[in-house]
């Protein structure tokens, strides 16, 4: 068994919250980890879906249980829905009961990530609402701390929870930017622990 871990980068969502998604996977890489970018399939209404900028997704493919399968760490992320993570990525992970049953994903690492508009518009309670689900499965929570000191900036996203963006600006700044990065190297660092251990 290869001591290289898989790391799946799944999400919701059409905004900052891709971009995120994409530094997170440039971390997993900088790590050495072997990393996919999913997306889940969108639920919204079809008259909603014609308002969703959904040409900002169309070359991410969407999520499948194999690609859980596949993954050896778990790198979560949803723009905030009123301080919790949107339905779509609720859906698809009320799906993958099929694996808690066979404990597939027991013991493996996850991390979170999210958007949102305000300082206090849900940045901890959406991760917090997120991380819920791994308890349920026994998965091993990663947090980032305080490790690196752009996670102390007060105008940015981004806090010991998990990477996040502050979406009253328009792009990610450097500081979000990092501490997606060092999120995607954090899940990947502990995945490679736990598989090298078990090989």
């Amino acid at each position: 068994m290869s001591c290289k871990p898989n790391v799946l980068v799944l999400f919701y969502g059409y905004g900052s919250i891709v971009e995120l998604a994409k530094e997170i996977a440039k971390g997993v890489e900088e790590e050495n980890g072997e990393v996919r970018i999913r997306r889940v399939r969108e639920t919204l209404p079809a008259e909603m879906q014609s308002r969703l900028p959904l040409d900002k997704v169309k070359e991410i493919p969407e999520a499948t249980l194999d690609d859980m399968k596949w993954a050896d760490g778990y790198i979560m992320g949803s723009p905030t829905r009123f301080g919790n993570m949107a339905g779509g990525l609720k859906t698809f992970l009320d799906q993958t009961i099929l694996l808690w049953k066979d404990n597939v994903m027991y013991g493996k690492p996850v991390g979170f990530f999210t958007e949102a508009s305000t300082i206090h518009g849900g940045h901890e309670t959406t991760i917090l609402t997120m991380s819920t689900y791994a308890y349920h499965f026994g998965m091993i929570i990663v947090p980032l701390g305080y490790k690196i000191p752009e996670i102390s900036q007060t105008v940015s996203g981004g806090g010991p929870y998990g990477a996040t963006h502050l979406g009253s600006k328009e792009e990610l700044d450097e500081n979000e930017r990092t501490i997606a990065k060092f999120l995607g190297k954090r899940v990947t660092e502990v995945a490679r622990k736990i598989k090298c251990c078990q090989a």
